[in-house]
Parts: structure tokens; C-alpha cells; sequence
């Protein structure tokens, strides 16, 4: 079984928020930690090539995570403080580019290929001596489990039912070389923590919203990359974002939860103080309304997504089964496997993934990046072209058809790299207008007799799964829904989760707005979380499913709060 996970970036850990300031050498130059790693490498593939089963490849990162954050509750301050830790991931390779220790061993538990995991801290200091000496211990460590794993994979090619995919389990790639400059930040901590009590103060003023956070943390991510094949990288990445949490529970023990987080890749990026409370009020608003507003029995119709839950909706049913290594898994529905160059969507939409896009529709997107986890320069790849399925995202290993890298091989640290989603980018080529397309959604609804349709505004995430041993189904997780009615009166619902199966519902997009929208997130799968974004516009989809929510059983609170202003 597989089952990505999507969510905003509110859930990832230490989330990253603005600066006071960003600086970065004019004159980038490798770190020393980069030589060392590179003297080690050369030293480890020298040593093992004599060995009776060499390595054919061998790769290193080191990534430098340094945050700076601060959080808040209820208009006091949880945590303030800096931290900074470097982890290191080994990619050791055994056999050959056709077959190596890393080919999928059938039959195995899914998730439980324990050499998939990784966790290594590294020293701090820029000394040679210490960085090389880690490599050195743990490169004798992966070789030692490779030559073991080697043989396992062997057995299960010579002893299971040929494989239906006989490409070869690692491609050859271009070797890449760049040095970026060395980032450092900070943060104005007592602005900060002065800004969170405020942003968290009035949800003090109402005893019905029961947990109320906000957070920022400023982030900068270093990546030391070398190879065997040549490669030698130093990338750093700054990512601020802010973000607030609140909710509340219905009498009917229902749990309701607003969210907020803003993204940027510089503090120019970032919401002021003015447009911050204002968000607030609007969140306050809605959980009281939420409280209020009825249960949406399960139904089927007509419907319009919002931009960002346009964006989620196409990252769970789609991104997910376009990633490469899925159309190789023997567990995995390969959904699209056989469809390349086939009608997927309507042929006015168009889908690229993009990690070389920053910014669109006035946002940062958080799925950029300059090289991905294997060394492979990042590239826009369109995977849908006038509703045509194209091609893959694809990481180092081969699929049929599809022989090399197109840049997506992604992973958290400590994890082992497969083809993840980027920044997804959704277009249509002859867009209505937000007013048109609910028109539609009303034409539809008198054509059909149908009392109402329904609206989702806002998205909390998603997850989806991809696996043949259980239905082939995604769930997205919405915040607002309005149920909108012939005459276009709009109704605030809450208890719904829109479901599906993904085939049945791509053949029901009708049409999208001129309107785009961003949703940034944490997006967790089989490698770990990645940053993500997605971009679409607002969709016209002629029939969904929504099935009730899940709810507590626990009643609300007996006792009053003792903290509700004016009581």
C-alpha cells in the first residue's frame, strides 16, 4: 500500500517565517566541507574497487539545517530559540546500472526495506578530519549492507515471475557542478515574539475556540552534494513562513479547524502586521460560523474547487501517479502506465511541474529548488499537454519508455530518494471568469434537477492511495464548503470530505477560471516530507462524492474558559 500525505506547511516541523536579515558572500567559494567530502569519495571508491564486489557508484550529501523560530498560544509565547544540526545521506551502489542492491525485492512489507532509512548527525565544525572521519565509518557500513542486499535482490529475479518492467534499476547521468553562496540569517527575536503574542491575543476573546498557535521560523538549508560520477554541489536555500492554527468543535463533538501559513523566499514576501490581524478576524469569523452551520449529508453532484483546492485535488489524484518509480512497483496500481500519449483531461488543460518557477500568482512557491537530491540540475517537465499524458516525473531509475532523470528524485534527509512532485502547475487554455463558471455550475444544476451544488473554498490536505491491495482512492480534506443553490445563494456547510477514484474523476472536469492560486505544503510520501506547491485554477467538475467526516465523540468542554475576556 501506498499513501502520500499532503498537507500545509502549518504541519511540518519547524516551519520557517521572515528575516531581519539574509546574507550571502558576492564571491561564492566551496566550503571545506565540500572538499573533504569530495578526498573522502575518491579515497572510498579507490579502497572498495578491489574488493571481489565493488561499488559502482557512490554519492554524498550532507545537509545544514539552521532555524531560528518563535511560537505562540493565546497571546503568550511556547518557545523561542535557534537550532542547528547537518545529517548525511549515502547513496552506495553495488552490482550494476542494470542491477543493483537497491532493486525492489517482491513480496517484501511495503515500508519495511529498513537500508531505505538512513539517519546520521554530523559534526558542526568544517574540520576535514571530523566530516571525513563519519564518512568513513558509515561508507563501510553501506557497502557492507549493499553486498548483503545484492545477493537478495539476485535471488528474488532468479526466483520469483519475470518482471513486467525490465529497465534498468539506476540511469547514467550528467555530471553537475555549482557553487552557490553560503546563507546566513537572523532574526529580530524580541519583534517576533512580540508579533506572535499579538497575532494569538484575540482568540483569547472567545471560550468556544479551544487551541489557538501561530509560528515563524526563519530556515536556511544547506546541501553539500558529490558523487562518484563527477558531481560537485553547494546549494543554500533561505524559507520563511508564518503560520496560524485555531479550531473549535460543534456541539455534535465535530472538530473544526481554520489554517493559515504564508510563504516567501525573502521577507519582502510576507504579509505585514495589518494584513496578518485582518486574516485572524477573518478565521475568528469563520469557526463561529463553522459551529453553527449544518452537516452536509453524503452526496454526488456538480461542483466547484477553489484555486487551492483545485491545486491539492490535482496533487493527490494526479501528481502522485504520474511520480516514475510508481509505474515500476509490482505493488503499485500504475495507474497511468499504459496512457502516455493518451487523452487524460480536457484538452484545454495543460499540467508542467516546474521547480524552476519561484513565484507565481503573487506568491513564493515552495516546491523550487536548483538540484534535486541526486545531483540532476531541476527542469520543467510537462507531463499533460492539451489533455495528452506525456511523460513522467522522473528520479534515477529507469522505467520503460523513460530512461533518465528529469530532475524530480527527491527525499527528507535520511531517507532514500524516489520521483516526487515539485511545483505543480495546472493551465487552461481558454479560461471563463469566476462569475462564468458559476454559471455553469447553475446551468448544471437546473439541467439536472439537483436542489443544490456545493463550493470548496479552502483545503486542509490530502492523501491518496496508489497501491493493488486495497481500492485505488484519494481523500481530500476540506475547511470551507458552501452548498450553492439554483439562484446562486450560497450556504456555509461543514462535515464533508470529498472522496473519489482518480480515472472516474479526471473524465468529470469541465472547465476552469482565469483566476490561479497557490497552495504551498509539506508533501509526505515514501521518501519523507518535501516541499511542494501547488497552482491551479478554479474547476468546474460535473460530478463528485462526499462522504461525513470523521467526528469526536468527546462533548465540549463542561467547564467555562477561564481566560474568555468579559466574563
Amino acid at each position: 500500500m501506498r499513501m502520500p500525505r499532503c498537507v500545509p506547511g502549518i504541519w511540518a516541523l519547524l516551519l520557517a517565517l521572515s528575516v531581519y536579515a539574509v546574507a550571502g558572500s558576492l564571491d561564492p567559494k566551496p566550503s571545506p566541507v565540500l572538499k573533504a567530502m569530495k578526498d573522502e569519495l575518491a579515497r572510498s571508491m579507490d579502497t572498495l574497487k578491489t574488493q571481489p564486489v565493488p561499488p559502482y557508484f557512490l554519492s554524498y550529501e550532507i545537509t545544514e539545517t539552521h532555524s531560528l523560530s518563535v511560537y505562540g498560544a493565546f497571546g503568550t509565547l511556547t518557545h523561542s530559540g535557534e537550532s542547528k544540526r547537518r545529517q548525511l545521506d549515502i547513496d552506495l551502489r553495488v552490482g550494476d546500472y542494470k542491477l543493483d542492491n537497491t532493486h525492489s525485492i517482491r513480496g517484501a512489507m511495503p515500508g519495511m526495506d529498513l537500508d531505505r532509512y538512513f539517519f546520521v548527525e554530523m559534526p558542526l565544525t568544517d574540520d576535514p578530519d571530523a566530516v571525513r572521519s563519519v564518512l568513513w565509518y558509515h561508507t563501510d557500513r553501506k557497502y557492507k549492507q549493499g553486498v548483503e542486499r545484492l545477493a537478495k535482490a539476485r535471488a528474488d529475479v532468479q526466483l520469483r515471475v519475470q518482471e513486467e518492467d525490465k529497465s534498468d534499476d539506476f540511469s547514467r547521468e550528467k555530471a553537475e557542478r555549482f557553487v552557490g553562496p553560503l546563507l546566513s540569517i537572523k532574526i529580530d527575536l524580541p519583534a517576533w515574539e512580540k508579533k506572535i503574542r499579538t497575532y494569538t491575543a484575540p482568540f483569547k476573546k472567545y471560550g468556544q475556540i479551544y487551541e489557538a498557535r501561530a509560528g515563524l521560523s526563519a530556515t536556511a538549508e544547506t546541501r553539500w552534494f558529490v558523487s562518484s560520477d563527477g558531481s560537485e554541489l553547494q546549494t543554500c536555500q533561505p524559507n520563511y513562513r508564518l503560520y496560524i492554527s485555531a479550531y473549535t468543535k460543534a456541539d455534535d463533538g465535530m472538530e473544526l479547524p481554520r489554517y493559515e501559513s504564508f510563504f516567501a523566499f525573502s521577507p519582502e514576501g510576507l504579509p505585514d502586521e495589518a494584513t496578518v490581524l485582518k486574516t485572524v478576524d477573518t478565521m475568528i469569523k469563520d469557526l463561529l460560523a463553522l459551529r453553527q452551520a449544518p452537516v452536509v449529508e453524503p452526496y454526488t453532484g456538480p461542483a466547484i474547487l477553489s484555486g487551492r483546492a483545485s491545486g491539492v485535488f490535482f496533487h493527490e489524484i494526479f501528481g502522485h501517479r504520474v511520480e516514475g518509480h510508481r509505474q515500476k512497483l509490482a505493488e503499485d496500481a500504475q495507474t497511468f502506465k499504459k496512457m502516455i500519449n493518451q487523452k487524460v483531461l480536457p484538452d484545454t488543460f495543460t499540467v508542467h511541474f516546474d521547480p524552476t518557477v519561484g513565484r507565481m500568482a503573487k506568491t513564493d512557491l515552495s516546491g523550487r529548488y536548483d538540484f534535486d537530491n541526486q545531483g540532476v540540475k531541476a527542469r520543467r517537465v510537462t507531463v499533460v499537454e492539451n489533455g495528452i499524458l506525456k511523460e513522467f516525473l522522473m528520479c534515477r531509475s529507469p522505467i520503460e519508455g523513460f530512461a533518465n532523470s528529469n530532475g524530480h528524485g527527491r527525499k527528507q534527509v535520511g531517507m532514500a530518494p524516489v520521483s516526487r512532485q515539485s511545483n505543480l502547475i495546472v493551465q487552461v487554455n481558454q479560461p471563463v471568469s469566476h462569475g462564468e463558471l458559476k454559471k455553469m455550475l447553475a446551468a448544471r444544476l437546473k439541467e439536472e434537477n439537483r436542489p443544490f451544488g456545493l463550493i470548496f473554498d479552502d483545503i486542509q490536505g490530502g492523501f491518496t492511495m496508489t497501491g493493488r491491495m486495497i481500492p485505488n482512492a484519494f481523500n481530500v480534506i476540506p475547511v470551507m464548503v458552501y452548498r450553492i443553490y439554483p439562484d446562486g445563494r450560497e450556504e456555509l456547510v461543514r462535515g464533508v470530505d470529498l472522496i473519489g477514484t482518480p480515472l472516474s474523476t479526471f473524465s468529470r472536469i469541465v472547465a476552469g477560471d482565469d483566476q490561479a492560486d497557490v497552495f504551498n505544503g509539506i508533501c509526505g510520501a515514501e521518501s519523507g516530507g518535501v516541499p511542494v506547491a501547488a497552482v491551479s485554477p478554479a474547476v468546474l467538475v460535473s460530478q463528485i462524492e462526499v462522504q461525513k467526516k470523521v467526528k469526536s465523540q468527546d462533548r465540549p468542554p463542561i467547564l467555562p474558559p477561564p481566560f474568555e475576556e468579559g466574563k
